[in-house]
């Protein structure tokens, strides 16, 4: 329920007052941003001892997984107990038909493995879409040069009983495609996977900030070629248009009647309005993936002086609180941590 402003006027009152000094702006904090808040999205690659940077993500690399095992424990100590896995599968393992999406030792699957066994107190979260490894760049089957929508649920239903039964505790459908949620759902109920989430990409709109993520799981490539030949050259027929915000309400309501638990928007601060409205209109746990592209600008402009990189980063992780989210997929995450308990020790 909003409240009125109950202020005397002006000298009587005074806001500055609250704002004078650390202890006092502490005290009437409307919003607080605290490690719990972050998962932490990272890209796995083959081979072992391997890192290899992405040149549009200055700072993020990719990593083999006994890597990938050494840095998850790292972050953990900080307290960040929540992983986001993205591989970035081989050319020759691309096909139009998908088929290593759901071969149960596929990279994600082993990764994921190997992360349960080392560190089992971490959450471990997929996603859940075709185009890392479809060879046309989409998020689902392409049919008479459109994605199909049925066929493709049938398809992303044997990907995440796959991803389930390699250990995965959180599963992102981040397609697009309508009716999926219900038939994950039912999936993973006639395999007794009833404990395993569904974080929804409810609102997943279709934008200019996702090249550099692009880039990191080469499907920028595939998506390329598609739009060489009959494919579509881009995913607007499934992703959302950005001019829309009433239809999030919509999407995000449908997916949770159809069984999913929490829901995200993506990007996150072009679209901190959309977090906000789902925040007041619905209620469930709310998720934005501050994306790709936000991280390279803001890396980006640190990089060069322009920003100063923890200032501003603290202070668009916090606005995803502000906006009436309860967590974000950040690929600052370990960097937040570190900063976040240097003020932890310097204030107690």
């Amino acid at each position: 329920m909003s409240r009125e402003p109950t202020n005397a006027p002006y000298p009587l009152a005074r806001p500055r007052r609250s704002r004078a000094a650390p202890w006092r702006r502490a005290l009437v904090a409307e919003h607080r941003l605290t490690v719990s808040d972050f998962i932490w999205p990272i890209f796995v690659i083959e081979g072992e001892g391997r890192t290899e940077p992405i040149a549009s993500m200055p700072g993020v690399e990719r990593l083999s997984v006994d890597i990938a095992v050494e840095r998850v424990a790292a972050a953990a100590e900080l307290g960040v107990r929540c992983v986001a896995l993205f591989p970035k599968v081989a050319p020759e393992l691309k096909t139009p038909a998908c088929e290593e999406a759901w071969n149960p030792d596929n990279l994600v699957c082993r990764a994921t493995r190997a992360l349960k066994a080392a560190l089992p107190e971490v959450g471990v979260m997929h996603d859940v879409a075709l185009d890392p490894y479809n060879a046309l760049g989409h998020d689902g089957l392409v049919r008479a040069g459109r994605v199909v929508n049925d066929e493709t649920v049938e398809k992303l239903v044997l990907q995440s009983r796959v991803q389930a039964a390699a250990g995965a505790d959180i599963l992102g459908p981040s397609d697009m495609m309508d009716g999926r949620i219900r038939a994950i759902r039912e999936g993973l109920e006639a395999d007794g996977a009833e404990d395993v989430l569904i974080l929804s990409y409810a609102a997943k709109y279709a934008s200019g900030f996702y090249g550099p993520f692009r880039e990191a799981v080469g499907a920028d490539a595939a998506l390329a070629a598609a739009a060489a030949g009959d494919a579509p050259k881009d995913k607007k027929t499934y992703q959302m248009d950005p001019a829309n915000a009433e239809e999030a309400v919509r999407e995000a309501a449908m997916d949770l009647a159809e069984g999913a638990d929490w829901i995200m928007v993506k990007p996150g601060l072009p679209y901190l309005d959309i977090c906000a409205r789902l925040s007041a209109r619905l209620s469930a746990p709310l998720f934005a993936y501050q994306v790709s592209g936000e991280y390279a600008m803001l890396a980006g402009a640190a990089e060069r002086g322009w920003l100063d990189r923890r200032v501003a980063v603290l202070e668009s992780l916090l606005a995803f609180k502000r906006a009436g989210c309860d967590g974000v997929l950040t690929y600052f995450a370990v960097e937040a941590a570190a900063w976040l308990r240097e003020e932890q020790r310097a204030g107690g």
